[in-house]
């Protein structure tokens, strides 16, 4: 590896996706995009769903997670990421996976808020629950 590049790791919960040298990254937290070149200072960011682009035509697609500069070192820990060979297909794919996370965690929302009125009415049923 020479000083103009970066070891960049991407880690999941059950290995590694990928390990790769590349000259740079962009990725997004949630204040917005930033680059990292070989250079640059270390640091930590959190990471937004998104995509991460390394090199001049690598993709990963992240759900949130950790970057980590260190040195000549970027790891990148995320509970869900693939990779892509376009940006195109990978926005559509992470388009769609959110798109049913979201509808998930909506549907769990709703039934959490039912079993919070169901219990409260219930206790409100009991004898000498103020009502």
């Amino acid at each position: 590896m020479t000083a103009a590049t970066l070891h960049l790791r991407i880690f999941l919960p059950t290995g590694i996706l990928l390990d790769t040298e590349t000259n740079r990254l962009v990725a997004e937290s949630p204040a917005g995009s930033f680059g990292v070149l070989p250079r640059h200072i270390d640091g930590v960011a959190m990471l937004a769903s998104g995509i991460l682009c390394y090199g001049s035509c690598g993709y990963a697609a992240v759900d949130g997670g950790t970057l980590v500069k260190c040195g000549d070192e970027v790891r990148v820990s995320t509970p869900q990421a693939m990779l892509g060979d376009s940006l195109e297909s990978l926005i559509s794919v992470v388009s769609e996976r959110f798109r049913v996370r979201d509808e998930d965690e909506r549907l769990t929302r709703s039934a959490l808020a039912r079993l919070e009125a169901g219990t409260l009415r219930r206790l409100q049923d009991m004898e000498g629950w103020p009502g």
